[in-house]
Parts: structure tokens; sequence; C-alpha cells
């Protein structure tokens, strides 16, 4: 094989994922598959040549001139549809969340381990040149032990509705926004075993029409199908002491932040602006980093991706991690709903 001939399931984040995929040499997009055929015909004027077009997945992985999914449906199909893809040995590359469910995610992460087909999560953040920078730092030991960290995803009116999956059960604020922090702010801290979780969740604005994308009012029809949180926050314990606080807010009246905050025993970090804080001679130092521009996170995730299956590159971020950071998600919404500490089994590989 010389070339990945991958299709795109789902025209919203699959828009970015499937550019970057075109653009790389050894990458190509034959085919396309939604439900709605104008949004795949929209899709498919952005890409250097002709592809296929699919409503139907089952028929799509069915495919022997398609070597590779990209999922990007509501986190409700990420499963049903990667199940078929690796059952038809296809290579699968999934947006965040893996699932809906932790118990979804794991079936897929065994399916997938056990028909040997590469398996990735899409990670905008963790890919991304700010926490990539962050990553190369802490494995050179840059902030000695870290123990703690803060990771947050807020937003003013940002409630998606454009599709209900987000706003039904099995979709929500954390496993929206939450999930892109959470995943980020682990691989940053070496991807320890994650212990328990405490946290509050619930639904504030969506269930009364306020806090949707850019302040749009939805029909009434549409916000009464609310069944999903709106805000989450909480705190995982990991082995050894290491504590994180993560917080996600899909509406909220405080000012918009994505951030990810390290403490470490000789430096700390936050994300945005990309900080560096030390004491160097007995007085503080803050380091302001301007990192020389380079791939966006799309076309690194989608070069890995390519390598993996075609060179054998050890994936750096398979599904098994997805499923992690999803027993994580879940004890956090667990929690909240129980009103007390949850314990996680993470499966760790």
């Amino acid at each position: 094989m010389k070339e990945v001939r991958a299709a795109i399931v789902g025209m919203g984040i699959g828009r970015p994922n499937g550019q970057a995929i075109a653009r790389n040499p050894r990458g190509r997009v034959v085919a396309l598959c939604d439900l709605v055929e104008e949004r795949m015909q929209d899709f498919a004027k952005e890409l250097p040549a002709p592809v296929k077009l699919y409503t139907d997945y089952q028929k799509l992985c069915r495919d022997p001139e398609v070597d590779a999914l990209f999922i990007g449906t509501p986190n409700q199909w990420h499963v049903p549809i990667a199940l078929e893809a690796v059952r038809q040995g296809k290579h699968v590359l999934i947006t965040k969340p893996l699932a809906d469910s932790e118990s979804a995610a794991a079936e897929l992460v065994a399916a997938a381990e056990a028909a040997g087909v590469v398996n990735m999560m899409s990670l905008s953040t963790r890919f991304g040149a700010e926490c990539r920078y962050l990553g190369r730092l802490a494995a050179q030991g840059y902030f000695g032990e870290m123990y703690y960290a803060r990771a947050r995803s807020i937003r003013r009116s940002g409630i998606p509705a454009w599709n209900l999956g987000f706003i039904q059960a099995g979709g929500g604020a954390f496993r929206d926004m939450g999930v892109h922090v959470l995943d980020a702010v682990w691989w940053l801290l070496g991807q320890p075993k994650p212990v328990s979780a405490l946290a509050v969740a619930g639904a504030k604005f969506g269930p009364r029409g306020l806090g949707y994308w850019d302040y749009e009012v939805p029909k009434a029809e549409t916000y009464r199908q609310f069944a999903a949180d709106d805000y989450a926050g909480g705190f995982i314990r990991f082995e050894g002491g290491l504590g994180v606080q993560v917080e996600s807010f899909w509406a909220s009246h405080q000012p918009e932040e994505f951030q990810i905050e390290l403490f470490g025993t000789e430096a700390g970090a936050r994300l945005s602006p990309l900080t560096l804080y030390r004491t160097v001679e007995g007085a503080p130092q803050d380091t302001t980093v301007r990192l020389p521009k380079g791939p966006e996170a799309w076309d690194v995730i989608a070069g890995h991706f390519i390598d993996c299956i075609l060179d054998g590159t050890p994936c750096s971020a398979p599904l098994r991690h997805g499923l992690i950071v999803q027993q994580m998600m879940e004890a956090v919404l667990q929690s909240a709903a129980t009103g007390g500490e949850v314990r996680i089994d993470a499966a760790m590989a």
C-alpha cells in the first residue's frame, strides 16, 4: 500500500480532518458519508478528486476501495459505525469522545484491538502545537514532579443544537468540550492511572432555551429535548496523589476560556497564552513562548494516522486512551448524579 484511501463520515468535524488527509501526499479521500447528500456535495467541491457519496455507512464499510474511515458523527453513532468498519478490516480515526458511554467504548476498543487495525483518536488539543511543546518539556523533566493541574473549557453562549445528538442523552457539555482539556491534561501529566472522581453537573441554560450557539434562540421543540449536562466540574484523583480540577461549561455568565495549568516542583505552565513559570536565582521568572508557525493540529493528526497505517509507526493516541478518558468522564457525570465519590477502574494498557 502506497497511500491511504480514506472515507469521511460526518460533514461537520469531518471537513478539517478530511481536508488534512487530502493534503497529505500519502493520503486520499475517496468517499464521503452523511445523511444529507447536499452536505457531501458541498464538501466534495473542496477535494482535489471526485469521491463516492454514501448515505448508508454499512455499504461504505463494505467498499473494497476504502482502507480507512474518519468518523465524525454525534457521540451516539461513533461505536456502531466503527464496529462495522473494524469488522470489515478498515482502520479507524474517531473524533472525541470515543463513545456515549463507557460500556460502548470498551466494546469498540476490544473489537479494534482484536481486529489488528490501526485505531486512533482525533484530538485537536493534544496534537496542537502548544500542547505538544509542553509535552516535550514534560518528557524532558522540565517541570520536575507534576503534582496538580487545572483544566477548563468555558463558553458564554455555545450550546450546539444543529444536531440533536449533542443535547440528548449521551451528549452534553462535558463529553463535547470537557473531553478536550481532560484528555490533553491527562496526556501532559504522563497518563497516570485515575482512581476516583467527585463532581457536580447539571443543565441551567439549555432546558430554558438559553445559552445556545452565538445567542441563537432555538425552537421550543428543540430545547425541550435537552437531556444532557450544559456544565460539569469536578476533581479527579490519580495514583500517587496527583490531582486534576476539570470544568466544562457550554453556557455561563463568565468570560470564555480554554485553559490548562500545570503545577510542578521545578516549574509550572499554562497553555494559553503559552507561558512557563520558574524561580531562577531566587526570583520569579515568567516566560511567554511564541512558537514558530508550523502544521495545524489536523495535519499532524492525519500524518500520524497515515504513518501508523503505512509505516507501522506506534500510535500515540489509540482508542484505548479514549476509553480511559471516557471512564474518567463517566465517573465525573456519575458522581454528579449520585452526589458521592466514584471509584474508577481504568482500562490501562
